[in-house]
């Protein structure tokens, strides 16, 4: 016999224990039943086929508090591990029993309940809805006013779940009045609680224009930004990700958190730290630049650009460097000086070498192709261009020769440079198809020069000279 079927055999001697008659017997099954649901899906899953819910939760409001604990741990063992074994726990009618826990007055029994509450809603909006449904979002407000900072975390974590799946689900956490008591929590001395105190504020502000500028209104500026010098890492990630959600949404919002400092801040919490702590505040920066000329300024004259860079060059996971790549091509992308602040700080180079390198997944490959598209078609800083011609593939070499096109007939000095730099004789080695976009900025580069030159750095041409010099019959 298998230690599987052992346990599960376990499962049904355990049931006839939860109507013992003695207390403490039904409260220490209750308890055996979720540490085995909490270790195992199947065993979850068998639990739930042996019938044993309604009877785990058919006296619940008159029991003890030991045994509503206990229940409660049960029911949140078994919801962890699937929508499908959470919609079992729906089903039965555990919903509004934990709700009815939720207003006992053991401080333990509502964290149990709000614990399990918050299992069943984090699977998808269906659930979540259940979970509103059941009446609990207003008492597991009253839960973040109660003292214990462990009930505070649990009732915050629960929140969080049921707002991030939809706008309507964090429009019934607004409406039960959780930010103001969410954001008064901003500057609790507990790491764990401030953690699911911006997680769930996140989880509302994210969803829509309205939900985040009431953030603002709640006046979580300037005070957020002292999370992101926490010493706690999800602390600061958590207060980042905030950010993030409330500046992708409008120019206003964004021109609201630069007003705020928040943008120096962001810069300051990337430089500070390493790995997946980084990537909210890269993509913030990104959505700030993204939204307008003078926003994309407001983070290049914050000094934002650096720490992107490092970014790219430090970090080992790709959908981070992804992130520094797509925010500097958001950076880039508006005119010829935002270019060219990037392009002096030597990203294009960086760019480049990810993208051509064959670690590089996918994703990764697009974003760095992207960014140095949206850069390149606004840089006319030729220094900064001349190392790609020597380095480029074909995809990008057509950009780089166009910002070259664009220049070059109107500045005199720049054509000189480009001769005595190599650049025209590395354009007249480049095989371009008749007649493609690539053919014709190189015609009109050429066309910038007196044909002798072109000719001269024409590949071959020292050859003609040579078959020239030996044919050549000297005037005695």
């Amino acid at each position: 016999m298998s230690q599987r079927q052992v346990l599960q055999g376990i499962v049904c001697l355990l049931r006839p224990l939860l109507l013992d008659v003695v207390p403490s017997i039904r409260q220490t099954a209750a308890l055996a039943l979720g540490r085995l649901a909490d270790y195992d899906v199947e065993l979850a899953e068998a639990i739930v086929k042996a019938g044993i819910l309604p009877q785990l939760i058919c006296s619940l409001p008159e029991e003890n508090r030991y045994y509503k604990k206990a229940a409660a741990f049960a029911l949140r063992g078994i919801a962890k591990h699937s929508p499908q074994l959470a919609q079992a726990v729906v089903q039965c009618g555990a919903l509004e029993m934990l709700v009815i826990c939720l207003e006992d007055f053991d401080p333990g029994v509502k964290e149990g309940a709000s614990w399990a509450l918050g299992y069943v809603a984090r699977h998808n909006a269906e659930l979540s809805q259940a979970v509103v449904d059941a009446g609990a979002v207003p008492l597991l407000v009253l839960c973040i006013q109660e003292p214990e900072i462990a009930l505070k975390r649990i009732a915050a974590s629960t929140l969080s779940d049921i707002s991030k799946h939809s706008p309507e689900l964090a429009q019934t956490v607004v409406d039960a009045g959780a930010i103001a008591h969410l954001a008064q929590m901003i500057l609790n001395p507990d790491a764990k609680l401030k953690r699911q105190v911006l997680s769930a504020l996140s989880q509302i502000a994210k969803h829509s224009v309205d939900l985040a500028e009431l953030m603002v209104e709640a006046e979580i500026f300037p005070v957020v930004l002292t999370c992101l010098k926490d010493s706690d890492e999800y602390v600061k990630k958590n207060g980042a990700t905030l950010i993030r959600e409330i500046a992708k949404h409008t120019p206003e919002l964004s021109q609201f958190i630069v007003n705020s400092g928040g943008v120096a801040a962001v810069i300051d919490c990337i430089g500070s730290c390493k790995g997946t702590v980084r990537l909210p505040g890269i993509m913030t920066l990104g959505y700030v630049a993204a939204h307008s000329e003078n926003l994309s300024m407001a983070v290049i004259v914050s000094k934002g650009i650096s720490p992107l860079c490092d970014c790219l060059i430090e970090e080992h996971e790709d959908h981070i460097k992804a992130a520094a790549a797509w925010a500097l091509g958001q950076i880039g992308r508006h005119t010829a000086e935002h270019a060219r602040h990037v392009a002096v700080a030597n990203v294009l180079p960086t760019l480049l070498d990810i993208f051509v390198d064959t670690r590089s997944s996918e994703d990764l490959k697009m974003k760095t192709k992207k960014a140095l598209k949206n850069i390149l078609q606004r840089c006319t800083y030729l220094p900064a261009l001349e190392p790609l011609l020597h380095e480029a593939p074909h995809n990008i070499m057509k950009h780089v020769i166009g910002q070259f096109s664009k220049v070059l007939p109107h500045d005199s000095k720049a054509r000189r440079l480009f001769v005595t730099s190599g650049g025209l004789k590395k354009v007249q080695e480049i095989k371009a198809e008749p007649g493609s976009l690539l053919q014709e900025y190189i015609n009109t580069i050429n066309n910038c020069y007196p044909e002798e030159i072109v000719r001269y750095y024409s590949p071959g041409y020292s050859e003609i000279l040579l078959e020239r010099v030996e044919n050549y019959q000297p005037v005695l």
